[in-house]
């Protein structure tokens, strides 16, 4: 293949697609970016048929036609059974001797630690948490809403503030000013005509989304209500990082818990404090840590952990999204 291409990492996410191809030395020779992979929309077989477009525009920058490894880390494979079935619709495409298929919460845990060990909780627009150790032993969540026990996320944070406010005008919850926040961001007059907008398609579904900072907002002002929310989203973060520092028996021991997702991302001051003080009561060796490095670097330090990539070949990769 002329250049020795040691791994093609991808992570694809619901919204967009990142792919590099690393070579064995950590340098990376090519990367490319695309559209969301949804799978549960769309099916395997076409969702893969995207993936590929971008997957051989980065192939074909770097001059290869394919790799070492295949380092995948893809949204919406929550389950172990889902993680093999993508597995082998991606191997079946040729792009590496070997293919590995995780969900996408392992490539945030690997893109915040030095080595393969810790949590990773990611609250974006729903909520997961993953941990590993350097032996291969990982902890994970279902992780598909609230049939699986999840609570929060940005959807699930929206999706509750409008409960409370649609409750609070009608006069059977408690006063908030989420009442009046929440329309008010699409130029509403109250929750009724927000609620009509809503289930009428006259604001799309999809930007429920945008609630999110308003809530945070408004809690930041002082809100009873929707400091309780913020609250709540705190305590789901810590309840899952604890759980899975302790299946990988790592409560009694310094270990990092990386925290991901646009969600934690955003840095909330009330947020980010409950979680510190929760964290620090409940599991007090952790080492807390917001994840900035993008995905698709530890999709690809997943695929280097697998290769015998010589020594600082994961230094130059990190280097390279620095």
């Amino acid at each position: 293949m002329g250049v020795s291409a040691a791994v093609l990492a991808i992570d694809a996410g619901n919204s967009k697609t990142d792919v590099a191809v690393v070579g064995a030395d950590g340098s990376v020779l090519a990367t490319a970016r695309g559209g969301g992979f949804q799978p549960p929309v769309v099916g395997v077989g076409p969702a893969v048929d995207a993936l590929a477009r971008t997957v051989e525009r980065a192939l074909a920058q770097a001059g290869v036609t394919g790799t070492g490894h295949v380092s995948a880390c893809l949204a919406n494979a929550d389950l172990p059974v889902e993680e093999a079935r993508l597995g082998e619709a991606v191997h079946a495409r040729g792009w590496g001797r070997t293919t590995e298929v995780r969900n996408d919460t392992f490539a945030v845990l690997r893109a915040g630690v030095d080595e393969p060990r810790g949590v990773a909780v990611v609250c974006g627009a729903g909520i997961n948490c993953v941990g590993m150790l350097p032996d291969g032993r990982t902890a994970r969540f279902p992780a598909i809403g609230r049939l699986s026990g999840d609570w929060g996320g940005g959807g699930g944070l929206a999706d509750e503030a409008l409960w409370w406010a649609a409750r609070a005008e009608d006069g059977r919850g408690e006063p908030t000013e989420l009442a009046h926040a929440l329309p008010a961001h699409f130029g509403l007059p109250s929750m009724y005509a927000l609620i009509e907008a809503l289930h009428l398609g006259r604001v799309a579904p999809g930007r429920r989304h945008e609630l999110a900072p308003v809530l945070f907002a408004v809690s930041a002002a002082g809100d009873a209500v929707a400091r309780a929310i913020v609250h709540r989203q705190a305590d789901e973060v810590v309840a899952m990082a604890t759980v899975a520092l302790a299946r990988l028996d790592l409560l009694g021991e310094e270990a990092p818990v990386v925290l991901g997702g646009s969600v934690l991302a955003a840095r909330h001051p009330e947020l980010d404090g409950r979680v510190a003080a929760l964290m620090a009561d409940r599991a007090p060796k952790a080492v807390l840590r917001v994840v900035t490095a993008p995905p698709v670097l530890g999709a690809a330090l997943l695929g280097l952990d697998r290769t015998s990539a010589p020594e600082g070949a994961a230094a130059r990769l990190r280097a390279r999204y620095a």
